[in-house]
C-alpha cells in the first residue's frame, strides 16, 4: 500500500470529519472572496453561510489571520498545481517551450480566478501579516521554483554565473548570494537578477490584465502576452553562455557582475 494511502487509512473518523469541515470552510471563504472581493472576507459572514456560529468556526481557524493564511497558501498551491500539470503534459519539449507553457498556464489561472489572484497580489489586506517563513512563504517558493527550473533548465552553475546580466553592485551581489539556498539563493547572483527581471515583466503583464488595465485590447490580450513572453524567454536564455567552456573563457567579468567593483 502506498504511504499516502496508508496514512489516509489510519485517519480516525474524527480526523476525517475535521478535514471535511475545514475544506468546507475554505470553499465557503473562496466563494465569499469571489462574490465580494478579498477585502470583504469575514469570519462572521462565512459562519452564517455555513449555518454555524463564529465560535464553532474558531475550532478550525482560531483567527481571521489563520483563515487568510490558509486561503493564500491554497491559492498558491492551486496555481502551482495547474502550472506544473501543464508543464508535465509536455515532458519532451525543449526548455524554452516548457517555459512558455508555464507562463501561459500562469496567465490562464490568473484570469480564470481573478479574485483569488488579487488575494495573492492585490492590495494587502489590512491587519494581516503572513507568518515569517510560514506556509504562504513555502507555497510561494514552490511556485517560483517551477519558473526557475523551466526558464533556466539545461544550464550549469558556471554558465549561470557568467550570464550576461546588467552590472550588479558589490552590495547587491552579496545580498543575492546570501538568499536562502532553498529559494533564489540556489542561483548565482547574475542568474537571480535575470530571473527577477523576467518575473517582473511576466507578472506585470498578468497584473495589468487581471486588474482591467489592458481591456482596450479586447480578445487580443492573450496574443500580446504570448508575444511578450516569447521574446522574454528568448532574451533570458540568450544571455547565458552556450557552454561551460564559453563561460570560463569569458572570465569573472562575464555579465558585468563584478564590473562595478573595479
Amino acid at each position: 500500500m502506498p504511504a499516502e494511502e496508508h496514512v489516509t487509512a489510519r485517519r480516525s473518523l474524527r480526523e476525517r470529519r475535521r478535514a471535511a469541515a475545514t475544506q468546507e470552510i475554505l470553499d465557503a471563504a473562496e466563494r465569499h472572496i469571489v462574490e465580494n472581493g478579498p477585502a470583504a472576507l469575514s469570519l462572521r459572514a462565512i459562519a452564517r453561510d455555513l449555518g454555524m456560529t463564529v465560535q464553532a468556526l474558531y475550532h478550525y481557524f482560531p483567527s481571521w489571520s489563520d483563515l487568510v493564511t490558509a486561503l493564500i497558501t491554497k491559492a498558491y498551491d492551486d496555481m502551482a498545481d495547474a502550472v506544473q500539470a501543464a508543464v508535465d503534459e509536455a515532458p519532451d519539449a525543449p526548455a524554452p517551450a516548457r517555459a512558455l507553457v508555464a507562463t501561459e498556464e500562469y496567465r490562464r489561472w490568473a484570469v480564470t480566478h481573478p479574485e483569488r489572484f488579487q488575494l495573492l497580489y492585490g492590495t494587502p489586506l489590512r491587519k494581516y501579516a503572513a507568518p515569517a517563513n510560514g506556509p504562504t512563504t513555502q507555497a510561494m517558493i514552490r511556485m517560483s521554483r517551477i519558473f526557475q527550473r523551466e526558464l533556466l533548465d539545461g544550464f550549469t552553475t558556471a554558465q549561470l554565473e557568467a550570464a550576461d546580466a546588467p552590472a550588479l553592485s558589490p552590495s547587491l551581489r552579496t545580498h543575492l548570494a546570501q538568499l536562502p539556498p532553498h529559494g533564489l539563493g540556489a542561483l548565482p547572483p547574475p542568474a537571480t537578477a535575470l530571473l527577477l527581471s523576467a518575473w517582473g515583466h511576466l507578472h506585470g503583464l498578468v497584473v495589468l490584465e487581471v486588474f482591467g488595465h489592458t481591456d482596450f485590447l479586447g480578445d487580443h490580450q492573450a496574443e500580446i502576452f504570448s508575444m511578450a513572453v516569447r521574446n522574454l524567454v528568448k532574451d533570458v536564455r540568450s544571455r547565458v553562455p552556450d557552454s561551460d567552456s564559453d563561460a570560463l573563457a569569458a572570465g569573472p567579468l562575464a555579465g558585468g557582475g563584478l564590473a562595478s567593483s573595479s
